[in-house]
């Protein structure tokens, strides 16, 4: 017969991630998110906003080139001169660049919002000499994730490759034509078969995405899985150890019972069964308008209840009906029910009958 070590099956990480393992890795930078989505949507973004923008950009390059060739020429050379005309240049080329890298900015953080919504961690910023380990180094170089990761590039490229082909092979007449054109109209030919190569680009490419999108989210949920000991522990950590738990259980149960037997003393009268229940009751007026229960206890309590009132010469009653209700219906310090009021009252009266005699 083959023996099973069922121990080496608990370790494996077949559970899906709690919802606290979830939230740990969060914490750390770590989720389900491809880069591709990012890129589709900062090329679609920036090739959309110079179909949007796209006189304005050329207005501006214009007055560029007309200050540059009607102003600047004819100025003398100084450290000055230099000076100003770089500034002015900066300043026309940082506006002509505004709504286009503007467009990609937001178009970045939408994409991020998408796939993980807010979230800010510095752990990844962290240094941490296990990634200069060279032999995980390797082992990430040849990986199943640097496979998919290759054939995904070569993919990218190829969409790419065939779409910008396509596009040239559709407008070749356009092109072949450009040499009949002004320098305006081949400038504006060359900007719209650009433009369009882009978007149908970044189209292809948010196709691509979406598929690296599920391939990384289930990546990350096999990353993230738990074996059946690993939810074990994290039951222990959160609820804490049941063995701590059940030695404070028993610590409480131990200190409440001092404090009952601590009571026993102070009572007027003890109910018994004679010695399966024992019930201790004291009446005190200022305290309440009805007797109070102070300890009640059954078997090996109810026989310590007694014992300790034979010392204190608390006196013992025997009555099995009432000691078996009042251990049922009252809780320590707690107040006794109208219904048993009567009985109660005749064992306190007879109890204080007999401490008058003596």
């Amino acid at each position: 017969m083959l023996s099973i070590d069922l121990q080496f099956f608990a370790g494996e990480k077949t559970e899906k991630a709690t919802p606290k393992k979830r939230q740990d890795v969060r914490k750390k930078g770590q989720t389900a998110k491809s880069q591709e989505i990012n890129t589709a949507f900062v090329l679609l973004a920036v090739f959309f906003s110079l179909f949007l923008f796209g006189s304005f950009i050329l207005g501006h390059f214009l007055d560029i080139f007309r200050e540059t060739f009607n102003n600047f020429m004819f100025q003398e050379v100084t450290e000055l001169t230099i000076r100003t005309i770089t500034y002015k240049i900066i300043i026309e080329i940082m506006k002509v660049l505004a709504p286009v890298m503007l467009a990609a900015i937001v178009a970045a953080l939408v994409a991020n919002y998408i796939q993980v919504g807010f979230l800010f961690s510095s752990d990844p910023l962290k240094m941490k000499l296990e990634r200069l380990d060279p032999i995980k180094g390797a082992k990430r170089i040849f990986s199943l994730r640097a496979i998919v990761e290759l054939l995904k590039s070569i993919l990218k490229i190829s969409f790419v490759g065939v779409i910008a082909f396509a596009f040239l092979w559709m407008n070749m007449p356009d092109i072949l034509r450009l040499i009949h054109q002004t320098t305006g109209n081949s400038l504006v030919i060359i900007a719209t078969i650009t433009g369009k190569m882009g978007l149908f680009s970044g189209i292809a490419l948010l196709f691509l995405a979406i598929f690296d999108y599920i391939y990384q989210r289930y990546d990350f949920e096999k990353n993230i899985r738990m074996s059946k000991q690993d939810i074990k522990d994290e039951l222990k950590n959160i609820e804490g150890d049941p063995l701590i738990k059940s030695k404070i259980k028993q610590k409480q149960r131990e200190m409440a019972m001092r404090r009952m037997m601590q009571e026993v003393p102070k009572a007027d009268v003890v109910i018994t069964n004679p010695t399966h229940y024992a019930v201790a009751i004291k009446y005190d007026e200022t305290l309440a308008d009805a007797p109070i229960v102070v300890a009640k206890g059954v078997d090996f309590v109810a026989q310590k209840i007694i014992y300790i009132a034979k010392e204190n010469d608390v006196y013992t009653v025997e009555n099995r009906p009432l000691a078996r209700a009042l251990y049922a219906q009252v809780e320590i310090g707690d107040a006794i029910p109208e219904e048993f009021f009567k009985a109660v009252a005749e064992i306190l009266a007879y109890v204080y009958r007999l401490r008058n005699k003596v």
